[in-house]
């Protein structure tokens, strides 16, 4: 009897939650929640609350949501009779009467209306913070503890005392609020009135600028590969773009077309003429030549007077045919008198992007002359030091000196890889001097140690005298015993035997960097020839395509009408369809660049992998081989060719 009384079934059945008497049941607590934890009819029928951790809201919450009633009772302190207070269900004539309520810390009084015996809100006064509130005051000087702030070496550097004249009072500092691309006059207010940093715009901190990172290639399998690893390198890419860039970059400047070379580009970054390094005021521009349409730098000096014809033929006939990897090529030289004056023009290989040393290490990002600047690293200072010397030891076998060795004058066109530039100048202008050969040699040794020392110590080449030079040779205890040799050598040269030094000498002395240099190079080399066999394969399939496209979407040819849509051809015109109009399963293009290549790489060796083809329609349908579209493809393309004048691809 027990058990058909209280079945199981029933034991586990829930109660029902109850049902609404007249009013909103949503901030009930469901009884299914309390008892039970969980209530089955949650999300069909059951109105109240399941949520526990939301508070159910009793009488006092439902009249608390109506509008304001006048005959709401006062309030009543707890320690009075709460019996009193109840009967009274008007305002009290003591309301009006009573004290105003005055907050604690602030002396001045609030003048209160002995009138005024209900609440008006025009009447309120809008919140305006005291002057007590430091926190947010930023002329304030006082501190919590009755401590002064002050502008000393122990003063802090974050308290934004000295922004106060730029904003206005009263106001919280926003530091995003301001236009951070503005002129530095909008935020002159946030700088000091002096210093090498008056005019600097107020610039958005690095630490905001964010940055995603790359995409993780931690998951891709052995057999997955990116799109950019079909190509070279981004940074490669980007810059060889730069430097094409720079070379087809013209700019209206009114400057005149020479007998052999038009569109002239200026490429001095300083108006300032300067006659330290030839004795004239010299100019350097980028023109293209209008015979070959190849770009070359010419080098003006204003103001020359060619005096001996001999002069210039015989420095063509010397430095013609010097070619080196680390020499700017020379060309030819012209007397020209397109710019209004007598001007000798001298003509070298175009560099794009090249820096100068000077430019590369002496140059502030301020504009402002320093006297020092970052030492060189002494890895960077042995390819220069390599590189130099193999070039003077070129130029010295073929009795020539190269003389104009100078920070200015030596250009960076690539990642530590320097040439030698404005060579011949001084054989030009200096040719009446008739100086020894030996004697030019030998100069070159040593304006090849200051322009070391200079990098090495970090100082420009017209501050580093002969009377400092033995200072900045000791300065160099940072660096290793056999560049500081070197440089001794180059400085002082000097030998046992007495012969005046050479270049082949100190070359022995550099023999074992010169063999960790040439393993560098040739590392670059394997990185180069890797990166260009990969876009010979990349040559190969945009041939290919090429070639299909030619194929594709033809009309009549010769006698056959339609003769792309029917024999091979077709087929052909499936295997477009199937490698570069596939969709995904909603009918979206497939973009898969992967697939394009593997399919157009398959397609050129002609593999033994099949593939199905289907028509659009879906009613014709090919299971063939790369090896046979192969053939097809090879097939139609001569056809194409007996029918056309040009060879072909």
């Amino acid at each position: 009897m027990a058990a058909s009384r209280y079945n199981s079934n029933d034991l586990r059945r829930q109660v029902g939650s109850p049902r609404s008497k007249g009013r909103d049941t949503k901030d009930t607590l469901c009884r299914n929640i309390v008892i039970y934890g969980h209530c089955r009819y949650m999300d069909t029928t059951c109105n109240f609350n399941h949520d526990q951790n939301k508070p159910a809201s009793g009488p006092s919450d439902f009249l608390s949501k109506k509008s304001f009633n006048a005959d709401s009772p006062s309030f009543t302190p707890s320690g009075q009779n709460m019996g009193q207070a109840n009967k009274k269900t008007t305002l009290s004539s003591q309301a009006a009467n009573a004290a105003p309520f005055t907050p604690r810390g602030v002396t001045a009084s609030t003048q209160q209306n002995a009138d005024l015996t209900m609440f008006n809100p025009a009447g309120a006064r809008e919140f305006t913070p005291s002057s007590n509130t430091q926190n947010y005051e930023l002329g304030n000087s006082n501190m919590g503890n009755g401590a002064t702030q002050d502008n000393g070496v122990f003063s802090d550097p974050f308290a934004m005392n000295s922004m106060a004249p730029a904003l206005p009072n009263n106001t919280p500092f926003n530091p995003y609020a301001g236009d951070h691309n503005a002129v530095s006059g909008a935020g002159a207010g946030f700088y000091p009135s002096g210093g090498p940093y008056a005019s600097v715009p107020m610039q958005q901190p690095n630490y905001h600028l964010y940055q995603p990172y790359d995409a993780y290639r931690g998951e891709l399998q052995p057999w997955q590969r990116s799109t950019y690893d079909y190509f070279i390198p981004a940074a490669m890419r980007e810059e060889i773009q730069k430097k094409m860039f720079a070379t087809q970059q013209t700019m209206p400047a009114g400057l005149p077309k020479l007998d052999n070379y038009h569109s002239l580009f200026s490429l001095d970054t300083s108006h300032r003429k300067n006659t330290a390094s030839f004795g004239y005021h010299s100019w350097v521009y980028k023109a293209q030549k209008v015979t070959t349409g190849l770009h070359y730098v010419l080098r003006r000096l204003e103001g020359y007077r060619l005096s001996n014809d001999q002069s210039v033929m015989s420095v063509m006939r010397d430095w013609k045919n010097v070619r080196h990897e680390n020499i700017v090529s020379f060309h030819e030289t012209f007397t020209s008198q397109n710019f209004g004056d007598s001007s000798l023009i001298f003509v070298y290989d175009w560099h794009p992007l090249a820096k100068t040393l000077a430019e590369q290490h002496f140059a502030s990002p301020l504009g402002n002359n320093r006297q020092r600047y970052p030492a060189v690293p002494e890895g960077i200072l042995w390819s220069y030091v390599c590189q130099i010397a193999s070039a003077l030891y070129y130029l010295h076998n073929k009795n020539l000196a190269a003389r104009c060795l100078d920070p200015s004058k030596i250009l960076v066109t690539e990642k530590s890889r320097i040439r030698l530039g404005s060579c011949a100048i001084l054989d030009v202008v200096q040719y009446d001097h008739n100086r020894p050969i030996q004697e030019l040699q030998g100069e070159d040794l040593v304006k090849f140690g200051k322009v070391i020392l200079c990098l090495a110590t970090g100082t420009p080449p017209n501050l580093l005298q002969p009377s400092n030079m033995k200072a900045a040779l000791d300065s160099l205890v940072k660096y290793s015993r056999p560049l500081r040799d070197a440089l001794q050598f180059l400085l002082a040269p000097a030998t046992p035997s007495g012969q005046p030094p050479t270049i082949a000498h100190f070359l022995t002395m550099i023999a074992p960097q010169l063999v960790q240099q040439a393993s560098n190079t040739l590392r670059e080399n394997d990185e180069q020839q890797y990166w260009l066999a990969r876009e010979i394969e990349n040559g190969r399939i945009a041939r290919n395509v090429m070639k299909l496209s030619a194929i594709l979407e033809r009309g009549d040819l010769g006698s056959q009408t339609n003769w792309s849509e029917v024999g091979d051809r077709f087929q052909l015109k499936l295997f477009r369809d199937y490698v570069f109009h596939r969709v995904d399963a909603n009918g979206k293009p497939d973009l898969g660049l992967g697939h394009m290549l593997s399919c157009m790489s398959k397609l050129d060796a002609g593999v033994e992998e099949q593939i199905m083809l289907t028509s659009r329609d879906n009613e014709t349908v090919f299971v063939i081989t790369y090896r046979e579209l192969r053939g097809m493809f090879e097939r139609a393309f001569n056809e194409l060719v007996k029918f056309s004048k040009s060879p072909g691809l």
